[in-house]
């Protein structure tokens, strides 16, 4: 036997399928012949996913990133679906791919993403085979792993007789690594497709744990704050016509942000930079600061810039209106500005999400693959999954190639969680679509 036999042939024997599963359930015969077809499309399956991890597409690689979605949309094309390319040049990126099937039933919406963090210049470039069982290369399960896991689990459909007739989109963006600005605009395509959607499932690689997915991710807010107060000589400080200082009045606004609200456990802020002196600048887009100050003269000016990240709109809400309340007392002659950037909105738990997990829980019994719990949402990235949320009714994540070391030049698959992950998928979507 071939050395890729002998890995298909473990990889096939991880999706065997048995009759009666959880509860007595069993597959239906059109569920059986969905699991035969992703059996049999594994190693087709398998041969993409090394096809698009040897295209270089980091998010700025533009011409990387429309090769490999010029790629998967001619997969999808051949599975029946209307394929267009977003262009991405009004949002200084390379676009999205938007796929669409019209049908009835529930409408669902399946989310990719085509770019990865590792640009031309890296020198991690290539799929590489690690064991029969695991490979590496860039962006192999962050997240292209799952964008093959979609192809697989529709053709995987089209082959049982299952998706004729099923209105199912397919997005994948092109810059969920580094997003495009204005992000209104580079996430209208996906927001479009969220408010005719009403099930959302993104492949994200997730926990690396087959056994966990996510139904909440928090959102991603930067906020910065900036504190001006009289300079003066040190000696004069603490009266009242010099008052505190600039520093001073950063650490109490600052401190505040830290005894009021460090005690929720999904809320987390973080201050990543803080400059400060008789002089300080900070450039928030390059990450760096500049800063003069002697220790005998009160400090004018202070700079300090982070992030926030909350679980609900409502709970990010307050987390904003507290901090501006705390930072509208700097102390005795200092004044302090905040504002806030929103990036990613946050994904809250909600009842809808969880019946999704439930029902994905259940499939995953009755194919043998054991049972899947939710990810604790400290655990889990924004994603773009998130720009879903409010629009549509059930939404899961989390569910794409699993593996380790993401974003790293050791990014690894299981790959024997690429059939077991597709066929997953491939039962729920055809579940939801009835």
């Amino acid at each position: 036997m071939t050395r890729s036999g002998a890995v298909s042939g473990i990889l096939i024997a991880a999706i065997a399928v048995a009759s009666p599963r959880v509860d007595g359930h069993a597959l239906s015969p059109i569920e059986q012949r969905i699991a035969a077809a992703v059996r049999a499309g594994n190693e087709a399956a398998l041969s993409l996913l090394e096809e698009i991890v040897n295209v270089n597409s980091g998010t700025l690689n533009t011409a990387g990133v429309r090769r490999v979605g010029d790629r998967l949309g001619r997969e999808l094309e051949g599975l029946g679906f209307r394929v267009r390319w977003i262009d991405g040049a009004p949002f200084k990126r390379a676009g999205h791919l938007v796929a669409e099937r019209d049908g009835a039933g529930r409408r669902v919406l399946l989310i990719g993403h085509l770019d990865t963090v590792f640009e031309a210049d890296s020198p991690f470039q290539r799929f590489t085979r690690v064991s029969a069982t695991e490979a590496r290369g860039p962006g192999i399960i962050d997240m292209k792993g799952g964008d093959v896991i979609i192809v697989a689990a529709l053709k995987a459909l089209q082959a049982a007789g299952a998706l004729e007739g099923r209105a199912v989109t397919v997005v994948m963006t092109g810059d969920e690594e580094d997003t495009g600005e204005p992000l209104d605009l580079a996430r209208q395509a996906l927001r479009d497709a969220a408010d005719r959607a009403d099930v959302a499932l993104g492949f994200e690689d997730g926990s690396g744990d087959p056994g966990r997915a996510v139904i909440a991710r928090r959102g991603s807010t930067s906020w910065r704050l900036s504190v001006t107060a009289p300079a003066a000589h040190s000696s004069q400080i603490f009266r009242d016509e010099v008052g505190n200082g600039a520093i001073f009045g950063a650490a109490r606004v600052l401190h505040g942000f830290e005894a009021e609200l460090s005690h929720d456990p999904l809320l987390t802020f973080n201050p990543g930079v803080l400059v400060a002196g008789t002089e300080a600048s900070l450039d928030e887009e390059q990450a760096r600061g500049t800063a003069f100050g002697k220790s005998n003269v009160v400090a004018a000016k202070a700079e300090a810039s982070g992030d926030l990240r909350a679980i609900s709109a409502e709970q990010l809400a307050s987390a904003k209106a507290a901090m501006t309340r705390i930072a509208g007392d700097a102390g005795r002659r200092a004044a302090a500005r905040l504002s806030f950037h929103d990036t990613y909105p946050p994904l809250a738990p909600t009842d809808g999400n969880r019946r999704l997990l439930a029902m994905y829980d259940q499939a995953s019994r009755e194919v043998g693959t054991g049972p899947v719990e939710a990810t604790d949402p400290r655990s889990a990235g924004a994603a773009d999954v998130s720009f879903t949320a409010g629009r549509v009714d059930m939404v899961i994540d989390g569910i794409g190639l699993m593996g380790r070391a993401d974003h790293t030049d050791l990014e690894t698959a299981d790959l024997t969680t690429l059939p077991t992950q597709t066929l997953r998928a491939a039962i729920v979507i055809h579940r939801l679509a009835r």
